[in-house]
């Protein structure tokens, strides 16, 4: 069973769009765009990575990395 985490090796803040991207099997660049346009045209992108990176545990042990 697959689980949400903030990345511990690929972040460049908090881990959020490394985590979502490690979860979702996509390249974390695409997720970091992702939340950049977002951000641009609703302007709650930056909400949502504030909360995200509240809510998402962060993965403390990389054994946990499949």
């Amino acid at each position: 069973m697959k689980k949400l985490y903030r990345s511990a090796t690929n972040k460049v803040l908090c881990g959020v769009c490394g985590g979502i991207a490690e979860y979702l099997e996509v390249d974390p660049t695409l997720v970091r765009f992702a939340f950049a346009m977002f951000s641009l045209a609703c302007g709650a992108g930056i909400l949502a990575y504030i909360v995200a990176a509240v809510l998402i545990p962060e993965r403390k042990d990389l054994s946990e990395i499949q």
